[in-house]
């Protein structure tokens, strides 16, 4: 069974806290698991940020709307518990408690049109409404992804279409960025011995250049084969090398990355997506525009026991 959104799980979590008893948002996260028979695998499914869980984001979630609607409330730090309209709403039997069922209360109502408010002077508020399926968090970090996609699309078109010289300096760039090759100026002493539009050289893995590593990219447009690749682990014999870094701005076939997996050097393929996708990391051929700090209550704060 798929991870339930935070609407479906209003119902099932105002029936378990219905024996009027408080109860942390663990013991809650546990119940919603069960009741919804979910794998190991998808009660330890994080969001793409890594922050929480995405059931225990989604009870979470869950719990506020309903508090900002009265029916539970927050007796102390780190639990909650059902309020008289809650037991009153779960005694009038509804199949289902979502956004369009709390709107029948003034306090959502208010919460809602002050969501409505933000959203209206805030681009980042457009993408978490609490009308929506996902919950703020999920809305957010999908916005992201959507946007952080486009970018890494756009890098890449923009290296294929620049020169091998460019190219070299990117390369260049992103390992030094990444920690390889000690300095900028000893990475390109190293890099741009060839002049066949690729890059074979040998940088150093670290700043003491305790070990070297072998690089070879090449701005292709078809799929890298394993015969390049064997020519490369060729290559690293001939050096004495022992790992090696193969870029290009293409896609390796299925037979390139079994031969890799068999071989004793270690040759790690990189690429056009996880090329682009370091670069961002990196911050590589890209510019902050804005950022957006996510924040929440403090409870220790407020604690004066």
């Amino acid at each position: 069974m798929p991870i339930p959104d935070y609407q479906t799980v209003m119902l099932p979590l105002l029936r378990f806290l219905g024996d009027g008893r408080e109860h942390t948002l663990s013991e809650c996260v546990e119940t919603v698991a069960n009741e919804f028979k979910l794998t190991p695998e998808e009660r330890l499914q994080f969001l793409p940020s890594g922050t929480s869980t995405v059931i225990g984001n989604r009870v979470g979630w869950a719990r506020t709307y309903m508090k900002k609607a009265g029916l539970l409330e927050s007796p102390r730090r780190g639990v909650f518990r059902i309020t008289e309209r809650g037991t009153q709403v779960l005694s009038t039997k509804p199949n289902r408690v979502d956004v369009k069922f709390l709107d029948q209360f003034p306090e959502f109502v208010e919460f809602r049109s002050r969501a409505d408010d933000e959203t209206a002077s805030s681009p980042a508020a457009a993408v978490v409404t609490p009308a929506t399926s996902a919950t703020p968090e999920e809305a957010l970090e999908d916005a992201y992804d959507r946007l952080r996609g486009g970018l890494e699309s756009e890098l890449l078109q923009r290296v294929m279409s620049a020169s091998p010289a460019f190219f070299e300096r990117l390369v260049i760039d992103l390992l030094v960025r990444m920690g390889y090759g000690g300095s900028f100026r000893d990475a390109g002493q190293a890099i741009g011995r060839s002049g066949d539009g690729g890059i074979d050289g040998i940088i150093k893995e670290d700043r003491l250049g305790l070990d070297v590593i072998y690089v070879q990219a090449k701005r292709w447009e078809s799929s890298v084969g394993r015969p390049e690749i064997q020519k490369f682990a060729g290559a690293l014999q001939g050096h004495r090398a022992r790992k090696g870094v193969f870029i290009t701005t293409s896609s390796f076939s299925k037979d390139a990355y079994d031969y890799v997996d068999r071989i004793d050097s270690k040759i790690v393929l990189i690429d056009g997506s996880t090329l682009s996708r370091f670069m961002v990391d990196s911050s590589v051929g890209v510019s902050l525009v804005t950022s957006y700090d996510v924040k929440r209550v403090d409870s220790d704060y407020f604690s004066e026991e």
